[in-house]
């Protein structure tokens, strides 16, 4: 009877703070990772960017301009077990880009993809003003307009959210579907509150995806599920990326203000099926 009240308590209390915006902790049901199978995974256990499992996102060579910053390859490197993508302000540019904040983003496209299973990283967030750290899925269906989220999606398992709230010890999760121009729609979790200092110590971000919708966990706690938007039913690949808020290589403030860079770094990233 207590833990039936408990729950029901619980519950309420996330549903008021949905309703008012209000940050909260995770405090779902428990991941069961025993309903799983492991189909791939990069542990960064190398020297260097496994560049046989991974490829810029949409960086094709050098640098690429992308939002308020640019991204470059060069700002990606793995040592001690760990994947680290650096921000620095780069006042002589990179690789012929000019100054400005660069970072990188990169994914699993053409080397892997899967529809359906559970998806997680361990990382800690990387520190800036306006600066996103993110772990998330895409494919090519998300520009088609057609069928909503059901011929593919942008699911964000987490986005950090530094400087958007006096507390910044925050992320969400959201979904896009019908590509990103007129058509475009979204839908974003509440913020949910980090316990620790993320941008110091390791958490893990999941999310469990099959036909019946998406359910998010951190530190393998329930935070947040939904099917809106019709479930993706196409396989997607898998994202790390670093994002400099603004536009046209113009960022949307003083990113770093007071620290030389930022470091996104990655423990690992896992992708699994479900168990038969």
């Amino acid at each position: 009877m207590i833990k039936k009240m408990i729950a029901w308590f619980m519950a309420a209390a996330t549903f008021l703070c949905v309703l008012l915006d209000i940050p909260c902790y995770a405090n779902g049901k428990e991941l069961d990772l025993s309903r799983f199978k492991l189909t791939w995974s990069d542990e960064f256990n190398g020297d260097c960017v496994d560049e046989t499992l991974w490829n810029g996102h949409y960086v094709w060579g050098g640098t690429e301009m992308r939002r308020g910053g640019y991204w470059n390859k060069k700002m990606a490197s793995v040592a001690d077990g760990c994947l680290t993508i650096r921000t620095e302000y780069l006042p002589e540019g990179l690789d012929g880009g000019p100054a400005g904040y660069y970072s990188y983003g990169m994914d699993t496209r053409n080397a892997f993809e899967q529809k359906y299973g559970y998806f997680e990283t361990s990382c800690i967030l990387p520190k800036g003003h306006d600066l996103w750290g993110a772990f998330w899925l895409l494919c090519d269906g998300q520009f088609d307009v057609t069928q909503g989220g059901v011929n593919g999606a942008e699911l964000d398992v987490f986005e950090s959210l530094y400087t958007q709230s006096k507390n910044p010890n925050m992320v969400s999760s959201n979904i896009h579907i019908d590509g990103y121009g007129d058509a475009h729609k979204a839908l974003g979790s509440k913020k949910f509150l980090l316990h620790g200092n993320p941008y110091e110590e390791f958490n893990t971000f999941g999310m469990e995806w099959n036909e019946n919708g998406y359910t998010f966990y951190i530190n393998g706690t329930k935070s947040f599920s939904t099917k809106w938007g019709g479930v993706s039913a196409v396989p997607e690949w898998l994202i790390l990326s670093v994002e400099t808020g603004g536009l046209d290589g113009v960022p949307s403030c003083d990113v770093l203000e007071g620290i030389d860079s930022s470091e996104f770094i990655v423990d690992y990233v896992r992708a699994y099926t479900y168990a038969d």
